[in-house]
């Protein structure tokens, strides 16, 4: 199917919350080229739930206009813990427990995307290849005044609450990520959105056109209140059986 450029971003603006920036956007969409449009999950636990889906659904779109998606999975990070919403340091996984979540995400997120339109990529692959001198170089690209302004990160040092430096490290590489896939685009959740923007940030300063983000509706948990998350234990998985899928929702 040939699509213009209004039903286009009819399409993209659908079931978006912000797009930074439209005007960008629709200067990369007059280049003709497929965009490469980047979106990242953590192996935190084996189940993709319902709340992915609306990220995943929002790939699919993308792939319906034509574009390259690319389906990161952040083993590397996942073993970091990324406290995004969260007010703790979330806990850290081992090897063997990410490469083994990993493994059931590679079957799972076909249910929804196109299998050869999907490139599946994990940032263990460049990430595994950095030395101490790399990070410290990664580590000079933002300033502790810019990481400060992430919201949980400013309310748990209000707060008097411990801030592990590792967490700093989070930001900075899944930006990176962006930097390495040469990203044009990338989604993710609303609490996300400091993480994307230091994304643009990271790849302005090794010289790349900056991504756009788009950012999704988080999907509340069984509580009907907190996010649905593995790391709540709070999810309705994609794959659970239709009963228990059924029990769950029907508790909300």
């Amino acid at each position: 199917m040939s699509w213009n450029h209004q039903e286009a971003m009819a399409l993209i603006r659908r079931g978006s919350v912000e797009i930074v920036s439209e005007s960008e956007l629709l200067k990369k969409l007059d280049r003709k080229k497929p965009l490469r449009v980047k979106a990242g999950f953590d192996p935190t636990a084996p189940d993709l739930h319902l709340g992915h889906t609306v990220l995943i659904q929002k790939l699919k779109h993308f792939q319906e206009l034509g574009h390259h998606v690319l389906f990161l999975i952040g083993d590397f990070t996942g073993m970091i813990g990324d406290p995004s919403g969260k007010s703790e340091t979330r806990k850290k996984l081992t090897r063997q427990e990410v490469i083994q979540n990993a493994e059931t995400y590679k079957r799972q997120i076909y249910r929804i995307l196109h299998p050869e339109k999907t490139e599946l990529v994990f940032n263990s692959t460049w990430m595994d290849k950095f030395h101490a001198a790399d990070f410290v170089e990664l580590c000079s690209k933002y300033t502790v005044a810019r990481m400060m302004e992430r919201d949980d990160f400013d309310k748990r040092f209000r707060e008097n609450r411990s801030i592990a430096v590792h967490e700093f490290l989070y930001p900075l590489i899944q930006g990176y990520d962006s930097v390495e896939l040469k990203a044009d685009v990338e989604l993710g959740g609303t609490d996300q959105k400091f993480n994307l923007l230091v994304g643009r940030d990271l790849q302005r300063e090794y010289g790349q056109e900056p991504q756009i983000i788009l950012t999704v509706p988080i999907l509340e948990g069984l509580d009907g209140v907190q996010k649905m998350s593995k790391s709540l234990d709070n999810y309705v998985g994609i794959e659970e059986p239709a009963r228990d899928m059924y029990g769950k929702l029907m508790s909300i």
